[in-house]
């Protein structure tokens, strides 16, 4: 799935929703599935990492319908590679 269809399905299933609730609970509640992420990195299984990166890209939609962002946008930002050495592989220092 395209990033742009991706974050129209999240917006035609959530948009309502999530926009009542607010960018603070929408922020708290991206905390809250990378910290599931990260525990089912380190204790999880494969179909628990893939669980919860799809609530995190979900979350991440959410945001940035409410900011009025397209992701395919902020994407872009890393279309040459790395922002700062605009190489790929990055050559920045450590």
């Amino acid at each position: 799935m395209e990033l742009e269809a991706f974050q129209n399905l999240m917006e035609r299933t959530y948009g309502e929703r999530d926009r009542s609730r607010g960018l603070p609970e929408a922020v708290a509640h991206l905390t809250e599935e990378v910290g599931e992420l990260a525990r089912a990195i380190r204790k999880g299984t494969r179909d628990d990492q893939v669980h919860e990166l799809g609530d995190v890209l979900a979350w991440v939609a959410s945001l940035a319908a409410q900011l009025d962002v397209s992701l395919d946008e902020a994407a872009r930002r890393y279309e040459a590679g790395c922002p700062r050495c605009a190489t790929s592989p990055c050559t920045c220092p450590l």
